[in-house]
């Protein structure tokens, strides 16, 4: 829900900024959002339960499920130099700099609601994989097998790579986003008028 507020935020700024950081944040919704699925799916495929009571201190006994799980609750979060900051920073900047919101205000919500996310992902974090471990059935879990390798490590390197060097992507939809922006800004200034009228010959005009 958060990411996808962020991406509504970015298009309504109606600026380039903004806009491509809907685009970007919509790919970064896919990649952490997706992951997070996978490894919650990963998870209790072993256990059979989502509580997050029925957990703890499963760091130690899975510490490759904990790095993965850790990366992308982080690209999630909008940690700087993974893609879920990238889509953030340009969705604020669009918004702080947007006329057509009126109120910097906007920008300052969602940068509370940035907190709030990391706040809650982190705690979460904390209560599942630290501490010590409480329910015996926890120590016979055993580590992402080569199969789970091979699904998560893609989308780890894509989080990275949208990260570090975001243009790879963002060059993709720059055309186009300019170009919308280009219109929106056109009918704003009454560039786009009405279809222009002909004189027909001995006549009365006519629309072309």
């Amino acid at each position: 829900m958060s990411h996808l507020g962020f991406v509504v935020l970015g298009l309504l700024a109606l600026n380039e900024e903004g806009i491509q950081g809907g685009v970007v944040q919509m790919i970064n919704h896919g990649l952490s959002t997706g992951a997070l699925f996978l490894l919650v799916g990963m998870i209790y495929d072993r256990r059979h339960t989502r509580m997050i009571k029925d957990y703890g201190g499963i760091a130690a006994i899975m510490p490759v499920f904990a790095t993965f799980f850790m990366i992308v609750m982080l690209s999630s979060v909008g940690l700087p130099g993974l893609n879920g900051f990238v889509g953030e920073f340009l969705i604020l900047l669009g918004a702080f700099k947007s006329s057509f919101l009126g109120t910097r205000w906007y920008a300052v919500v969602a940068a509370g609601g940035v907190v709030l996310a990391a706040v809650y992902l982190l705690w979460s974090y904390q209560r599942v994989f630290f501490g010590r471990v409480v329910h015996p059935e926890n120590n016979a879990l055993k580590d992402l097998n080569i199969r789970e390798w091979a699904v998560l490590v893609p989308v780890v390197i894509f989080i990275v790579w949208l990260g570090v060097y975001p243009r790879t992507f963002l060059d993709k939809s720059a055309a186009a986003t300019r170009h919308v922006v280009q219109q929106i800004e056109d009918a704003r200034k009454g560039v786009l008028r009405a279809p222009a009228v002909t004189q027909i010959p001995g006549g009365g005009g006519s629309n072309r």
